[in-house]
């Protein structure tokens, strides 16, 4: 058999389970209710999913919050968690093909990226926070003679972490590291779009030792499960990703409930600015083009505008457009594919629809732009570049969640950075220049919470991941997302 007749013929064979995982068992509904998942690949029916509603959420809450309350997760020793917790991310390993299947089928991404990108980082956070959690120490206050004021970090309770469907696992993983790294208990309701590896990874984390009810998950619809979890009264933090219309209704959810702590992962039009003084700008291109097309650009930090100085804009964009052609979508079961399929139907029609308005609103599409692939019964659009665009266009202002790339020009720095404000997001930037002074100098001026340098897609789960403005409130990743889910206690003590 050949590498992708390989997976197909394992898809054939892998074992579809959507119900729930509640108090360490998987679980129907209360009243039921499932839903039908389709894959994005070629519409086969995978799997019934639960269709989760406030009666399961209530359950969830009920099991997270006894696990909590008798300690039987949060009471254990930081080292003891941590092996545990190291546990789990060697189950996740060894259940490398299975989980990639599995997110490849549910949300259409190529194979090879999620065994070599997807299972990998998932296990890394897993075992980061592990590896961490013994290593965070509390402090103690300067006072005088007569008192001592310890400041220590605790355990919030139980956290709802809600995540969308582009990276299901890496993103659920970077709330679950940190949450249950400090010793919460968590409910996840992943996306409807892409739930089986929410599931599965719940299972895992039980045969790893994560006692029962400290990790459940509830499949279902955002405005159905999701909106009873963000309302729950017994639900101390959200933990959201997501879009930023959605993330508006979960700070409404917190006030109109228990005034629980939201932190919102939104969405982003990151700037990819490059300079006439950067001399490879075949470079520049080929990152920004593998950056924007990498998981079909369903990225909230997909570098969508791209600024390029007005004396190299024309040899820049035909670069990228040279580029893109190298991303032809095709199966994700290929092992060879670069480009998959979007989500759903829904995401296709969206995406189109974008392109149509690059089209009516003038701008010029240097190359793909076309829904491709229809015979498969699968949603698949060309990595699209359009150019002559200007920051008063929708697609250059509006995120669009696909391969759509903008290129726009500039003649100054001053006008460069202003152009890459002039934006509601703020989750990342790119700055190319061989001068280092003007290097830092835009990337202190650029509101974003990431900025990269000559670079764009190197990352580590080391450093913080979160934006300015409408991109959100918080930290992902690194030692700053404990912040999101502990609290800080002061115990003062008179020293008589």
């Amino acid at each position: 058999m050949t590498a992708s007749t390989s997976w197909a013929q394992r898809a054939t064979e892998l074992r579809l389970d959507g119900r729930a995982v509640i108090d360490g068992q998987r679980v129907s509904a209360v009243d039921g209710q499932t839903f039908a998942k389709h894959s994005p690949i070629d519409s086969r029916f995978l799997t019934d999913v639960v269709r989760g509603q406030t009666a399961d959420i209530d359950a969830a809450v009920r099991s997270a919050r006894a696990a909590f309350d008798d300690r039987r997760w949060s009471g254990k020793a930081p080292a003891v968690r941590k092996k545990i917790l190291q546990r789990f991310a060697d189950k996740i390993l060894g259940a490398k093909d299975e989980l990639a299947l599995l997110e490849t089928l549910d949300m259409g991404k190529p194979i090879q990226h999620s065994l070599g990108v997807d299972v990998p980082s998932t296990a890394r956070c897993i075992a980061w926070y592990a590896e961490a959690v013994d290593k965070v120490y509390d402090e103690i206050a300067p006072t005088g003679d007569n008192a001592l004021a310890l400041i220590t970090r605790e355990a919030m309770g139980v956290i709802g972490v809600i995540v969308p469907w582009n990276y299901p696992m890496i993103m659920a993983a970077w709330k679950l590291g940190p949450a249950l790294a400090a010793g919460n208990s968590v409910v996840l309701k992943p996306s409807e779009k892409s739930p089986l590896t929410a599931c599965r990874l719940a299972e895992l984390a039980v045969e790893a030792g994560i006692p029962p009810g400290v990790f459940n998950v509830v499949p279902g619809y955002g405005h159905e499960a999701g909106e009873a979890l963000a309302l729950h009264m017994d639900v101390d933090a959200i933990g959201f990703t997501g879009s930023t219309r959605v993330g508006r209704r979960m700070l409404d959810y917190s006030g109109r409930s228990n005034l629980k702590r939201v932190y919102n992962e939104l969405g982003g039009k990151s700037a990819f600015v490059v300079f006439n003084d950067f001399d490879d700008i075949a470079r520049a291109a080929r990152t920004v083009a593998g950056s924007m097309f990498f998981n079909q650009g369903e990225s909230c930090n997909a570098p969508s505008r791209v600024l390029v100085h007005d004396s190299v804009a024309d040899e820049f964009a035909a670069l990228v457009a040279a580029e893109a052609p190298k991303y032809a979508p095709g199966d994700p079961l290929n092992p060879n594919t670069e480009l998959g399929a979007l989500v759903d139907e829904t995401q296709l029609k969206t995406v189109m629809g974008y392109i149509d308005a690059g089209h009516a609103e003038g701008a010029t599409c240097a190359a793909g732009g076309r829904q491709v692939r229809t015979e498969t019964g699968g949603f698949y659009v060309e990595p699209t570049v359009f150019t002559g665009v200007s920051n008063e266009m929708k697609i250059a202002r509006e995120e669009i969640f696909g391969p759509v790339m903008s290129v726009l020009r500039f003649k100054t720095e001053e006008e460069a950075v202003a152009l890459a404000n002039n934006s509601n997001y703020g989750l990342q930037a790119s700055v190319w220049s061989h001068n280092i002074n003007r290097a830092h100098r835009v990337a202190k001026a650029l509101r974003a919470g990431t900025v990269h340098v000559n670079q764009y897609d190197e990352d580590d789960i080391t450093v913080p991941f979160g934006g300015y403005k409408q991109s959100g409130n918080g930290r992902d990743k690194s030692l700053h997302a404990f912040d999101k889910y502990t609290e800080l206690k002061t115990t003062w003590i008179r020293l008589d």
